[in-house]
């Protein structure tokens, strides 16, 4: 169980920062399937929050803004984020970012993958504008997700070629916190604003089919929606078998309201929920609030770009926030 930091210890890591005084030594995350680490965001749910920060491109940088959090606290954070990325040179240095996940979890972070994929009406690779951030037909939607037609094949190739990758984490043991189709009630993606059996849920329901036949059963599945005004997003869900976690981005608003709040844990069921993206470090308000998040993770840029120091410092050292060096999932 996690000691609470007394105010003066809070105070002093913040003077210390800068001077050379490293943070809580890590424990070194051994092999372990990912019920453990499920058990583990249980266990916390209501007690305490792990941090989190996104790494986004370039992939051969796949822990620069991870570097940040430790630049402004002198802590990493307890959860790392990548992406299986897009562009040509980015999905050519996939294996940086696999790297860094394994270092990450050796150094005692949890794993978090996401996928920004390219439509499969475009090239295996592609830029975001037009490639990920695209439309498609409804029609052309219903192929992709219909075995034996072209875009089907093309999408299963996709898939495919991510397999490789991920089965590296699953041999090293590494269970992963796998969020695909992210937002998927939104419509700047290719994969959203599809509600109903046969629109994200389903495409979502089959990556989870494909990727347990290829024995990864290290992915933690990550559901996703963004906290647009529109609600309802009950009618993405893909069910209750399919889904670990159940995730909401904060865009909006910088933080959830206490329907958002009310309403993923409505969908989750029980299961544990977390914010799997924000640009705003979560404030005293949120954390003492809204408990039953397991996770937060802010992203890339927004770190820096979007919260002052002392903001970010306030977060870390927040009594309820775990960061590398308090996660035990031992």
């Amino acid at each position: 169980m996690r000691i609470p930091r007394p105010a003066w210890a809070v105070g002093a890591a913040m003077v210390l920062l800068g001077t050379g005084i490293s943070a809580p030594a890590a424990q070194a995350f051994p092999a372990t399937p990912k019920s453990t680490v499920l058990n583990y965001l249980r266990s916390i749910t209501g007690t305490s929050i792990v941090s989190g920060q996104h790494n986004k491109e370039p992939a051969n940088q796949p822990g620069q803004y991870t570097r940040q959090v430790y630049d402004v606290t002198g802590q990493y954070p307890g959860l790392w984020g990548g992406d299986m990325m897009f562009t040509g040179t980015d999905v050519a240095n996939r294996q940086s970012v696999i790297n860094q996940a394994k270092t990450e979890w050796a150094n005692g972070s949890l794993v978090t993958l996401t996928w920004h994929a390219c439509s499969p009406t475009v090239g295996a690779t592609c830029n975001f504008e037009g490639g990920v951030k695209t439309s498609i037909s409804n029609a052309q939607f219903q192929e992709i997700v219909t075995g034996g037609t072209n875009l089907n094949t093309v999408w299963r190739s996709r898939m495919a070629a991510v397999v490789p990758y991920l089965r590296q984490l699953k041999d090293a043991g590494i269970p992963v916190l796998w969020r695909p189709f992210h937002e998927m009630n939104e419509s700047w993606n290719w994969w959203g604003a599809r509600p109903g059996a046969n629109g994200g849920a389903k495409i979502y329901q089959q990556m989870r089919d494909y990727f347990t036949s290829q024995g990864l059963d290290n992915l933690i599945w990550v559901w996703n929606v963004q906290d647009n005004p529109n609600a309802n997003w009950a009618q993405y869900y893909p069910g209750s078998g399919y889904v670990d976690v159940v995730s909401l981005d904060a865009w909006y608003k910088s933080y959830p309201s206490s329907s958002d709040y009310s309403q993923i844990q409505s969908i989750a069921a029980g299961k544990p929920i977390a914010i799997a993206e924000m640009g705003r470090v979560p404030n005293n308000s949120l954390l003492t609030s809204q408990t039953r998040w397991a996770y937060f993770m802010v992203w890339s840029e927004q770190l820096r770009g979007t919260n002052t120091n002392a903001e970010i410092q306030a977060a870390y050292f927040h009594p309820r926030v775990l960061n590398q060096g308090e996660v035990r999932i031992g």
